[in-house]
């Protein structure tokens, strides 16, 4: 299992998409870190001090763990997700699991500096940018839908964690909702251009279907603006 952060940009704009995790839940939950995300970050040229925005998929702790290395961004959360993390749900210890206490509350911290935009179902973040409640994971689970050179990528993040999910509508075993993450297979198909278009949330395949933006980053970064080099 991968685990990535994405950089949506243009000359215009900047926008990250999760945060990752670093070393604290590496160690916590038996992972292994390549690099800190901020790290991999600076590699593409980007401060984190100069990031403004960014989706937060769900609040699972790998997607939402660098979340304070980010002084000057506002986070774009649905609003299920953050109810259903501080709610009667987190009781039970299968869905609990995921979420970190402390990344939970410092996000609600986050609210009360007004640094959360909620979203309530779809929502446009920007023209070409913008993000779908899917549910099925999480209750709150958005993917991202990005216009680019290529036509219309979806960032599916954990609505379909690997290929295989999506295309032979299976689900993976950490489920909040069966039925919203069955449904959710069709709906990211309904916002991407084509199935090509669609990236899963943690297939190691990504690495090998893209290609770098440059030699030096190869095995660190892709570029999903352009055709996937295999599809098989």
């Amino acid at each position: 299992m991968d685990y990535y952060l994405w950089v949506v940009r243009d000359a215009n704009r900047l926008l990250l998409v999760d945060t990752g995790f670093n070393e604290d839940m590496a160690v916590k939950r038996h992972r292994t870190l390549l690099r800190r995300p901020a790290e991999a970050l600076a590699l593409m040229g980007i401060d984190s001090a100069d990031v403004r925005d960014i989706v937060i998929t769900h609040l699972h702790n790998d997607h939402a763990g660098t979340f304070s290395e980010y002084p000057n961004a506002q986070f774009h959360l649905q609003d299920k997700e953050m109810s259903f993390a501080t709610g009667s749900y987190m009781c039970c210890d299968r869905f609990a699991r995921p979420y970190e206490p402390d990344h939970v509350t410092g996000f609600v911290r986050l609210v009360y500096q007004d640094r959360v935009t909620f979203h309530d179902g779809d929502a446009e973040l920007a023209p070409g940018i913008s993000v779908h409640l899917i549910g099925g994971h999480t209750a709150g689970l958005q993917c991202v839908r990005v216009h680019t050179a290529r036509g219309w990528v979806v960032l599916a993040s954990d609505a379909s964690h690997y290929y295989e999910h999506f295309e032979q509508r299976r689900c993976f075993p950490l489920v909040y909702h069966v039925g919203d993450m069955v449904a959710g297979f069709d709906r990211l198909r309904e916002l991407a251009e084509s199935p090509a278009h669609i990236v899963p949330g943690h297939d190691p395949l990504v690495m090998e279907r893209y290609e770098p933006p440059s030699p030096e980053l190869q095995g660190i970064a892709v570029r999903l603006d352009r055709a996937p080099v295999t599809t098989a």
